[in-house]
């Protein structure tokens, strides 16, 4: 899957796919080397320099520009798989989208989503995506349960959200270590965002006096939008790319 993917989409805000090797049981790929690592190590492992608000703001509008560029190409791709491991730096903070293993074709014609077995990473994976479906077995009389998940652009724009929730706060998506009230990161921030006094409380002390309080409002209430429990009630990437240009 990765292979197709990369090869028939090229961006500067995709990770370039150099070259593969198929042989016998051993599979390979080459890409481009991302000398700054990933936005999880810069974020959450000691590296003696932090992200600074702008950098931040940076890395979230290149891979709102790298969804954007899969949600809106011909045939529209579904990333599936968007988390802070799979978005990647080089020397100068530029980010690219890696990992197009999961990586999915979405709804075409009239369709209005892809049902899908599911895969991805639980903290960023969109309610909608995870449902249960249950079926009743008449001849065993019990239930048999198994998820399906209705997948479309707007799963994509939650796990947007988590990113930029990360981004914001400096938490984990999920973090057992933090009291129990505050493992799900989504969970707790939720109804902190709306509340200006209290989300701004709540961002990371690391960015201290480099940001705006009305653009952090801003940046905060977008994420708000991309976590909604209603898939409807989240913006379009196009959307979140204008947010974030405008700042």
């Amino acid at each position: 899957a990765e292979v197709n993917y990369l090869g028939q989409l090229q961006h500067p805000n995709l990770v370039k796919l150099i070259g593969y090797c198929c042989e016998e049981d051993h599979r390979l790929l080459v890409y481009e080397y991302m000398s700054s690592g990933s936005l999880e190590n810069h974020l959450f492992r000691r590296i003696s320099e932090t992200l600074t608000w702008s950098r931040r703001m940076k890395i979230a509008l290149h891979a709102a520009k790298g969804l954007a560029f899969l949600h809106d190409a011909e045939r529209p791709v579904i990333y599936r798989d968007f988390k802070t491991s799979n978005i990647l730096l080089d020397v100068d903070f530029n980010a690219k989208l890696s990992d197009f293993g999961l990586a999915k074709d979405g709804p075409m014609g009239d369709q209005t989503h892809v049902s899908t077995r599911v895969m991805g990473t639980y903290g960023y994976a969109a309610p909608e995506y995870i449902m249960t479906v249950s079926r009743y077995d008449e001849k065993n009389s019990i239930f048999l349960v198994k998820l399906l998940g209705h997948l479309t652009a707007r799963s994509d724009i939650y796990g947007f959200g988590v990113v930029l929730l990360e981004m914001l706060i400096g938490r984990k998506a999920l973090d057992k270590s933090r009291p129990s009230h505050e493992h799900n990161l989504v969970d707790w921030a939720r109804p902190l965002l709306t509340h200006e006094k209290k989300c701004l409380k709540i961002l990371d002390p690391r960015m201290d006096g480099q940001y705006l309080p009305k653009a952090a409002i801003k940046v905060a209430n977008l994420a708000h939008k991309c976590i909604s429990q209603n898939p409807k009630g989240r913006p379009t990437v196009s959307h979140i790319v204008q947010v974030l240009e405008s700042l």
